[in-house]
């Protein structure tokens, strides 16, 4: 059989991966906080017909001869770019102004958290289970505690609640983010800091969002729901390595290189319409090449096999 054959069934199956990246960039082209994705390939090996030869007294070298057997699918990378910022003004949609991701999860280990003064007591890590999102529209649940639309909570350093409610100090623990139900208003400033006004008309403050910057944001693996995890390429949060991820490794916005919280506002997917159409058009017409590869290909073997009669 032609070696053509088998390099444009590589080139078809390449680019029908290629599509289907375009495919889920469009349809979350206003998915908040949705980063896009990109195909790139490299080439398969070659089969060397000869060898390359070097300059003898009576004649000059030659190159080698080889055949590419085809391409395959080199990676398929995430781009964190920002995405444009759409204005909401509601309270509880918050955006990052430039790197970082907001810290959420949910509690696997409800002993190392104590609901009563909302902090965690153990390393994040053990208490909670730790997912990453760029996507800010938060919500409130029935009891008051900040949580992303699928009931994760957020996490950052908890105020200082006692019996008596919370004051105006936070408690320098890990913990969840609680607004007391009968607060008459609250705002969230650019470094994550939750205040509101309690019953009383004083303020109180309810925790602060923490967020966390990555070595290699390319490396996190996307988990569905807005969400990012950890690989083992992505680094980690834990910068020592040795007691799990304490309240310290979460940076506060505006510091470490992260970027500062906007209230009232949401960071849109950075899918570029006009570019993934481009590339669909690309993709289109590459899938159509290669096909006309395996037509010509199976019209010499049709002219081989006349041959015989």
């Amino acid at each position: 059989m032609l070696r053509s054959l088998y390099s444009g069934i590589s080139g078809m199956k390449n680019f029908q991966t290629k599509l289907d990246v375009i495919g889920n960039n469009i349809a979350n082209v206003n998915t908040y906080g949705f980063k896009k994705s990109r195909t790139t390939f490299s080439d398969l090996f070659s089969q060397q017909i000869s060898g390359a030869a070097g300059a003898t007294a009576n004649s000059a070298g030659t190159n080698a001869k080889e055949v590419g057997l085809g391409s395959k699918l080199s990676s398929i990378d995430t781009i964190h770019t920002t995405g444009s910022t759409q204005m909401t003004n509601r309270n509880l949609d918050l955006a990052l102004q430039g790197d970082g991701m907001f810290v959420v999860g949910t509690i696997n280990n409800p002993g190392a958290v104590n609901m009563a003064t909302n902090t965690i007591t153990e390393p994040i890590d053990n208490a909670m289970s730790l997912n990453f999102t760029r996507a800010g529209n938060f919500y409130l649940d029935d009891q008051g505690y900040l949580v992303t639309a699928e009931g994760l909570y957020v996490i950052g350093e908890a105020g200082n609640k006692t019996a008596d409610g919370f004051n105006d100090e936070l408690s320098g623990n890990a913990g969840l983010i609680q607004i007391p139900l009968d607060a008459q208003s609250f705002s969230i400033g650019p470094d994550g800091t939750v205040n509101f006004i309690n019953a009383n008309g004083q303020l109180n403050v309810a925790g602060q969002i923490r967020v966390v910057n990555f070595a290699n944001e390319g490396g996190l693996e996307k988990v569905g729901g807005n969400l990012y995890q950890e690989s083992a390429n992505s680094g980690s949060v834990d910068t020592d390595g040795v007691a799990g991820v304490q309240l310290a490794d979460l940076a506060i916005a505006g510091e470490d290189g992260t970027g500062k919280i906007a209230q009232g506002a949401l960071e849109m997917s950075n899918v570029d319409l006009s570019e993934e159409f481009t590339e669909m058009i690309v993709a289109q017409r590459g899938f159509q090449s290669n096909t006309k590869i395996i037509t010509t290909s199976d019209e010499i073997l049709q002219e081989l096999m006349g041959l015989k009669r």
